[in-house]
């Protein structure tokens, strides 16, 4: 069975005036009184912030700052997930490949799957295993 809140009673509304009666001039105050109206409801921060206000002044009863603590309780906690860690991953150079395609591009600058194949490789792109040997084809095709 689950316990239905009494619509008469406002706690929330009640410690808004309350430390409104104390302090007029808060814009904090005033900003929640206004959010509360508005909207029906504040969110987690305001309610704490509402919390740190009234628990200070000794005209609201323990009751009501005690459920005010419990309505903030009940709100969900919206934490930002902390910044992931990309860790440069350390790419090594396959020699060999390399090797090759300088070997071929000496003796045939203007060969466009091998150019194609070295600015893949000089930007760290991967080169499969097919590229690679494709590349060792052309590399004893070519040079003898």
């Amino acid at each position: 069975m689950k316990h239905k809140i009494n619509p008469d009673v406002d706690i929330v509304m009640d410690i808004i005036k309350a430390t409104l009666a104390i302090n007029p001039t808060s814009k904090f105050l005033n900003s929640v009184h206004f959010h509360y109206q508005e909207r029906g409801g504040l969110s987690r921060k305001q309610l704490e912030g509402l919390y740190e206000k009234a628990k200070n002044l000794p005209d609201i009863p323990p009751g009501k700052l005690a459920t005010l603590q419990a309505i903030i309780l009940k709100k969900p906690v919206k934490e930002r997930a902390p910044a992931s860690k990309t860790v440069a991953a350390i790419v090594t150079k396959d020699t060999v490949t390399e090797k090759l395609m300088t070997d071929i591009l000496e003796k045939y600058p203007q060969h466009k799957r091998v150019m194609f194949l070295k600015m893949k490789f000089d930007n760290n792109e991967p080169v499969s295993a097919l590229e690679k040997s494709e590349m060792e084809k052309f590399h004893k095709l070519l040079i003898k």
